[in-house]
């Protein structure tokens, strides 16, 4: 059964999608950015009607996830400057 849809499970699924997207096996850096950005669109667009939670939950995961791409443009950097 699927959770019932709201504004956190809408951000914990977008930002899900994102996450997988910069594992090493399923490694997508344009979905990644795609789902970063639409984070952030939905960061803009619902300022002044999200609870505290929702509000702490977003900037956290909007956080982890510009940090974890980062990482992973990286470690992709990395890896095409030894060849691999």
């Amino acid at each position: 059964m699927l959770p019932k849809l709201d504004l956190t499970t809408f951000f914990l699924s977008v930002s899900q999608a994102a996450m997988q997207s910069l594992t090493e096996k399923e490694r997508d850096l344009e979905f990644a950015r795609h789902n970063i950005d639409l984070l952030e669109l939905m960061h803009e667009k619902t300022r002044g009607n999200r609870s505290e939670d929702e509000d702490q939950l977003l900037s956290h995961l909007l956080f982890e996830l510009r940090m974890g791409f980062v990482n992973a443009e990286k470690e992709v950097a990395a890896k095409g400057s030894h060849g691999k």
